[in-house]
């Protein structure tokens, strides 16, 4: 879930130390898209002359900026007698808290200095079953350290200790891994994000992306390598990089490796420096599911207001289970509400096998990726990428927005599938300090003067989602583009509290005609005016990400529940049963739970208006048969009830105080 990079030099590299410096600043800054929580270097400095490690919880181009660090890398490559690398990582944190060096990578265990792409999903079994390793660490990276270590000290080579190690992990690991005990370096991924360049003689580059590569050879002459390759290592490979005579080995996971393990007595110096901050920061991960375990939780819960009696009286609709206060809503002689009359089912009659005939022009022959698949971690974009690869026979790449409301829980599932299913994940991370900080700045201003309709502008930092996609198809020459975006899934609503009437007509769930677009912007700008304190950072933010939503261009573009009825028990039963796809322990849906979001906004719309998008979805099965309306009633009532963990994990993760928070959207004025 990271960005990982570095150049390894032979002995004999002829290169000018300006040179090597210069491509792992390239490296370094390009892979900072992927992570910008905290960042780290390792600089081994060969001859003697001991490592270098420096991280902390800054972005990669300001620990390059640092004074000592520039000072480090400078005499890096100045004296490679026995080979030298220098490699380093830019962090979505997932594991362990930012804010607490040891957590930050590279991590240094038992003589390796490792930094680490992925989650280790089955870090805590791990550590268990291997009694006999000692746990010093948050992060989950330590295990695959002290497992590589625990191999080669019962003889295994070091590949071999490797492809063991990573074996062990349930998740996404690629790894970089220096010792420093031994002339080598490894490289090794069971998903297949990461990337080598190397010419096979002196020197070998390496990143979590080809595109960062790409980069480096349009900003670098690279003529003084020769001939050189650009190359992926492979899901379930590695290789093994000799420093001193550069031999470049590759092993399978799983399959015989090299010799090269010797025994570790700490031979060498570790120089690990904390950088600080220039300013205060909140942690950038909380554990949803553990939240209600802290000290003070029933207190907290005591505060969530659920007025179910009085929901229950709403006058609903006799076919669905909208209620009263739904936005222009209205009811026949019947019951019967206009949004059931103007329904039309969005399923449409096409069997799976035209999909089959519309993805064959985009196969190819060399290996290289056909499909991108868009996977925030939800129940449907993880059943579309199993589709993809299982059922379509795709070789597909995921690709990832991760905004800062991308909950632990969901990146946990991400990892899950692409390990299982050996998938490169692209990780396109935004500054989420700075994110969370617009969220933070809204919803502050939101509670000056609460109207329903600016609710939506609290998500509008995701909808970068779009032109990211884009972007990635361009860098990868991908043009299929594969959806899991489910019709069901209409909340009208949103706009509705905006004064925006329902569009039956529209082809997608996300469609707005330009004259709902105007009125839109007309609603927003007149509560700008109500509550100056909209009027902030985010607005270039929000503006950007309406644009991505509305204008970017869609080709080469499908939507897989346009070739297939969604079913919600067949999607729960593969993602569950073959992905073991982790859920929240404050809910029993599978919907919404790794949107960070959902939980704080349902919640708002319940209390004041009595339902929440969970009436849109249920009504929406009802009228498609997939549901009888007496279970779609049952189900919202459970639905709609307050999640404390995820409410919490969303406050304390913006900055807002829990209790100052809940107190006052609860006297908020009821619609009912």
């Amino acid at each position: 879930m990271c960005g990982i990079f570095g150049v390894i030099a032979g002995s004999k590299a002829p290169y000018s130390d300006e040179f090597l410096k210069r491509s792992l600043n390239i490296l370094a800054e390009v892979s900072e898209s992927r992570g910008k929580d905290s960042s780290g270097l390792c600089l081994n400095r060969s001859g003697g002359e001991g490592i270098k490690v420096f991280k902390g919880p800054v972005r990669v181009r300001r620990l390059l900026k640092n004074p000592e660090v520039q000072r480090a890398v400078d005499g890096t490559f100045s004296n490679r007698s026995a080979g030298a690398w220098a490699f380093g990582h830019a962090r979505l944190v997932t594991n362990g808290s930012q804010l607490r060096g040891f957590n930050n990578q590279p991590v240094v265990k038992d003589g390796i200095l490792g930094v680490h792409n992925g989650i280790v999903v089955n870090a805590d079994e791990l550590w268990e079953a291997h009694h006999d390793l000692e746990r010093e660490y948050e992060i989950d990276t330590e295990i695959v350290l002290a497992l590589v270590r625990k191999y080669l000290g019962g003889g295994d080579a070091l590949g071999k200790a490797v492809s063991r190690a990573i074996d062990d992990v349930f998740g996404t690991a690629s790894v970089a891994l220096g010792f420093i005990d031994l002339q080598a370096f490894v490289l090794a991924t069971n998903n297949g994000s990461l990337y080598t360049l190397h010419n096979d003689r002196d020197i070998l580059f390496f990143a979590s992306e080809w595109h960062t590569l790409r980069v480096l050879q349009g900003k670098m002459d690279l003529a003084p390598l020769g001939e050189f390759t650009v190359a992926p290592v492979d899901p379930g490979c590695g290789l093994v990089v000799n420093t001193d005579r550069f031999r470049v080995q590759p092993f399978e996971i799983e399959g015989d490796s090299h010799p090269g393990a010797s025994s570790w007595a700490n031979p060498a110096l570790i120089d690990v420096r904390d950088i600080h901050p220039e300013e205060d920061q909140l942690s950038a991960v909380i554990d949803l599911n553990r939240i209600h375990l802290h000290i003070g939780a029933a207190a907290e819960r005591a505060l969530l207001d659920y007025p179910v009696e009085h929901i229950e009286k709403l006058k609903r609709c006799t076919c669905c289970v909208l209620p009263e206060t739904f936005p222009f809503i209205s009811f026949d002689e019947h019951g019967v509400c206009n949004y059931c009359r103007n329904y039309k089912v969005p399923f449409k009659d096409r069997p799976i096998d035209e999909l089959h005939r519309l993805v064959e022009p985009y196969r190819r022959t060399n290996g290289q990726a056909e499909v991108l698949i868009p996977l925030s971690g939800g129940r449907d974009s993880t059943y579309v990428l199993h589709t993809a690869v299982k059922e379509l026979g795709l070789k597909a790449v995921a690709y990832t927005y991760d905004w800062g409301m991308v909950t632990d829980l969901a990146r946990r599932n991400v990892a899950r599938i692409c390990g299982e299913l050996g998938v490169e994940n692209i990780i396109v991370a935004a500054d989420i300090h700075w994110k969370r900080r617009n969220i933070r700045n809204n919803i502050k201003a939101w509670l000056r003067y609460p109207s329903l309709g600016m609710i939506p502008l609290f998500m509008a930092g995701d909808k970068f989602f779009f032109w990211h996609a884009w972007r990635i198809k361009k860098q990868l020459d991908v043009k299929l583009e594969i959806w899991g975006i489910n019709p069901l899934e209409n909340t009208d609503f949103k706009t509705g509290f905006a004064g925006l009437p329902p569009s039956h007509d529209k082809k997608r769930i996300y469609s707005l005609s330009t004259l709902n677009q105007a009125k839109l912007f007309g609603f927003v700008a007149a509560n700008l005016l109500r509550s100056p304190g909209y009027l902030n950072q985010s607005i270039l933010d929000s503006l950007g990400s309406f644009g991505s939503r509305y204008f970017m261009p869609k080709s080469d573009y499908y939507h897989l529940f346009d070739y297939m009825p969604w079913n919600e028990q067949r999607i729960e039963e593969t993602i569950l049963g073959q992905y073991d796809w982790e859920t929240s322990v404050d809910t029993r849906s599978t919907w919404r739970i790794g949107d960070g979001t959902a939980s704080f906004y349902n919640y708002i719309y319940t209390r004041v208006a009595g339902f929440s998008e969970h009436d849109t979805f249920r009504s929406n099965q009802v009228r498609c048969g997939m549901l009888t309306r007496e279970e779609a009633l049952d189900l919202i009532m459970e639905e709609n009830a307050p999640r404390y963990n995820s409410l919490k994990w969303y406050l304390e993760i913006v900055g807002l105080d829990f209790e100052d928070t809940l107190r006052r959207v609860n006297t908020i004025p009821s619609r009912f």
